[in-house]
């Protein structure tokens, strides 16, 4: 069965102004292919459109193999489920982003929605609920409620489907852990785009949460998330673009994509004091782990 590629341009980044849209060129290859665990592909964004299959294009040429397009309501998590069904390079998350539950609750849509998201989740080339979550930064007291709830109920959806989840957290990192503690987390669990420091890193580390690495990781005002990075067990490091946000340095603000991974990776490598061969193929087996094969006959098998 073909399976029809969606069309792309779904959302616009909004810039700030006087941002630097032209696309920043490209990284040297990386020497063992990895993947990028969080991107956006239905973001245009840039003087210079990338469409997904070119943006895939571009990030195979740096080394960078397969992506996880991840969904942030119905609208991008039926797309990123449609992309991931029609090209081996994808796999898709779904979810509702903790910004928008407060929203869909007010509307009482949230049910409904939560509901939809359980079904997509159930498709073969569907690997994560995410990202979900809490975020106390963008959303007051008053939100918090619809959040909780959404939040719980993506972890059940994980766990029922046996897939991994991708957390966004910003602000939250205590009453994030605390939920997870208590209603249990699924087996793989991934703090997406790590927003902690080593104390963070440590309960990650003891309870066996993932910790995916962006952008950020590179800015000079950002030490604590290199001691973090150098505090987590190396079995749980992933690395992500988040794209189009987070580019990293030396082309912050700029537009990113998938293939400005290698940037972040080598960041990665020189903070670990890790030969960068060693670190790709570490970050290559955990993303593996976490989400199974992008092959869609070894997935199969």
């Amino acid at each position: 069965m073909t399976v029809e590629t969606p069309a792309p341009g779904l959302r616009k980044r909004a810039g700030a102004p006087g941002r630097d849209l032209t696309r920043p060129a490209a990284p040297e290859p990386l020497p063992v292919a990895v993947y990028d665990n969080h991107t956006h592909l239905e973001f245009e964004d840039g003087v210079d459109q990338l469409e997904p299959l070119d943006s895939l294009a571009h990030a195979a040429v740096v080394g960078v193999r397969g992506v996880v397009q991840v969904g942030t309501d119905l609208e991008t998590s039926r797309w990123s489920a449609q992309l991931a069904a029609s090209d081996p390079r994808v796999l898709a998350a779904v979810a509702l982003h903790p910004n928008e539950a407060p929203r869909l609750f007010e509307l009482g849509q949230l049910s409904a929605h939560l509901s939809e998201i359980s079904r997509l989740a159930a498709e073969p080339r569907v690997r994560a609920v995410g990202e979900t979550g809490l975020d106390f930064f963008r959303t007051g007291e008053d939100g918090r409620e619809a959040q909780i709830e959404a939040f719980e109920t993506h972890i059940e959806i994980a766990k029922a489907n046996s897939i991994a989840m991708q957390i966004h957290d910003r602000d939250a990192h205590d009453e994030v852990v605390a939920i997870l503690t208590r209603v249990g987390a699924p087996e793989r669990t991934v703090f997406h785009c790590f927003s902690g420091d080593a104390k963070l890193a440590r309960i990650c580390n003891e309870h066996g949460w993932y910790m995916s690495f962006a952008g950020p990781t590179t800015f000079k005002n950002a030490p604590a998330l290199r001691e973090a990075l150098a505090v987590a067990r190396p079995e749980l490091i992933l690395a992500e673009t988040d794209a189009p946000f987070l580019t990293p340095e030396p082309f912050r603000g700029r537009p990113n994509a998938p293939y400005m991974l290698p940037y972040t990776v080598r960041r990665m490598a020189e903070a670990l004091e890790l030969p960068l061969a060693d670190l790709c193929a570490q970050l290559a087996a955990n993303t593996e782990r976490v989400y199974g094969s992008w092959d869609p006959e070894e997935a199969a098998a």
